[in-house]
């Protein structure tokens, strides 16, 4: 049994920009990893096993540049971040539920403000919108989870609380717009 990395004791950071930092790095985590050259040109990622179009982000989005990303953006004023995720590893047996769940696996004070499965890209996603701490600050997350030929799509918005409003409609347009792409397509 493998025993999960302990980070060295460093000195105090303030515990918003601890979880900020963490919240940024879970939105990461969750995104595809660029095996194979992925490329996004502002609305189409293609990445080796998975593609797919969004419109474009509003210009007071700007994108993250992480090597582990499909797709990221951040907006500082607003205190939002996106992420676009997709991975192919024939997870079509697990129920929508279980891989949302999985996504807040390390957060405390979970309360589940809204789910509903709707119709989406052709399939089913499970939307869920969930308030949670992480590292004990206060976060909401809109997210969208899809499973369509044998990859599973993760569309995550993090907010804080008090700016969730601001961020929503952005993320809720380019949610709107999201298609899968085959992934070796023209």
């Amino acid at each position: 049994m493998r025993r999960p990395l302990r980070r060295r004791p460093t000195a105090a950071r303030p515990a918003a920009a601890t979880a900020d930092r963490r919240a940024r790095a879970l939105a990461l985590a969750l995104a595809l990893a660029g095996c194979g050259g992925p490329s996004f040109n502002g609305t189409v990622y293609r990445g080796s096993d998975v593609a797919f179009r969004v419109p474009p982000a509003p210009a007071s989005w700007k994108p993250l540049e992480v090597s582990d990303a499909a797709v990221a953006y951040r907006d500082d004023e607003n205190g939002a971040t996106i992420a676009l995720n997709g991975r192919c590893k024939n997870e079509e047996d697990v129920p929508l539920v279980s891989l949302t769940n999985h996504l807040f696996l390390h957060f405390t004070e979970r309360e589940v403000l809204k789910q509903e499965v709707v119709p989406f890209d052709g399939r089913e996603a499970m939307h869920t919108v969930i308030s949670a701490k992480l590292d004990g600050v206060p976060k909401v997350f809109d997210v969208w989870v899809l499973k369509k030929n044998g990859c599973v799509y993760d569309m995550l918005l993090i907010a804080d609380p008090a700016r969730y409003a601001a961020g929503e409609p952005a993320f809720t347009r380019m949610v709107r717009g999201f298609s899968t792409l085959p992934a070796h397509g023209d």
